[in-house]
């Protein structure tokens, strides 16, 4: 019930201070009223009166909302803000005529209001409230798909025995595909990643390792002996027969005089050998390996 107290003074300031005293309140904890400034007169003087009437306590509830209505008001939403329940949770619904705008693309505005309300309600307190931020029952039928959406994957882990991995979502979103597989004797789920992109990961009980061959010990075949023996060649490239030492085929070197097709010279250098020389700029003409042959190949020409 709320207390109100009539007090006077010589001044609204006087008569302010005498109530705030005898009520043992702080200022801010009160609405103040000005019944009458006070007057002087000749002889005497009319006392100022003030009305104090102490404030209700808002709970944490009323507080989100009275923050979401200075904030809608802010933003020029005409949205009706209203506090439905406040017990285990806080739910806050929210009634406007364009609900599509209210709750966003895939949610994203209502889940930021709900996010700002959350911080509200719960300043002061050492025991986290749930607060839940709704419009035109969204919350309702996303929690439904949701459900379906996390046992429909969790049958697909099963499926393949390899985790599968939801889209990043807020923490209220990753909470219901948790709860929905809590019970589930097949999967586990857990969370990954940082916000704004954390994500649930559906982990399978009959997950597939993968195979992977020891390279230290290779294929292992039998060795006639009752037992096996090392074969440290498997798995190799079948191209060389899988031999670790078996040498790279040669590569010939062309005869001298026969004409070259890749247009790549190879010019001597000495009787050692050859080396390769630089692409002659036309693909499959021969120059040649000397001066004395190109001479040569000139006179010819002439002739």
């Amino acid at each position: 019930m709320e207390n109100k107290e009539i007090f006077s003074g010589k001044t609204v300031e006087e008569a302010v201070e005498t109530g705030l005293s005898e009520l043992g309140l702080a200022r801010d904890e009160v609405e103040i009223e000005v019944l009458d400034q006070g007057k002087k007169k000749l002889f005497g003087s009319v006392p100022a009166q003030v009305k104090l009437v102490r404030k209700r306590k808002l709970t944490d509830g009323e507080r989100a909302v009275e923050f979401l209505e200075g904030l809608l008001e802010r933003m020029d939403k005409s949205v009706s803000v209203s506090l439905a329940e406040e017990d285990e949770r806080i739910v806050i619904l929210l009634s406007s005529e364009t609900e599509k705008e209210m709750i966003g693309r895939r949610g994203e505005f209502i889940d930021s209001l709900q996010v700002l309300a959350g911080a509200v309600a719960n300043t002061g307190r050492r025991e986290y409230k749930r607060v839940v931020v709704d419009c035109g029952n969204y919350r309702e039928e996303r929690e439904e798909t949701l459900r379906r959406l996390a046992l429909k994957l969790a049958a697909k882990a099963v499926r393949l025995g390899k985790r599968v991995r939801l889209e990043p979502m807020n923490p209220y979103e990753r909470r219901i595909i948790h709860s929905a597989l809590a019970d589930n004797p097949e999967v586990t789920s857990k969370s990954e990643g940082k916000e704004p992109m954390r994500f649930v990961v559906i982990l399978p009980k009959n997950m597939r390792t993968a195979g992977k061959k020891d390279r230290a010990s290779g294929d292992r075949r039998q060795d006639g002996k009752g037992g096996y023996r090392k074969d440290r060649g498997a798995g190799r490239d079948s191209r060389y027969g899988g031999e670790r030492n078996k040498p790279y085929p040669k590569r010939e070197l062309p005869k001298e005089d026969t004409p070259q097709s890749s247009g790549t010279s190879l010019k001597r250098e000495s009787s050692s050998g050859y080396r390769k020389g630089s692409f002659s700029g036309f693909f499959g003409t021969y120059l040649g390996n000397s001066k004395e042959e190109s001479e040569t190949a000139e006179e010819k020409t002439e002739e």
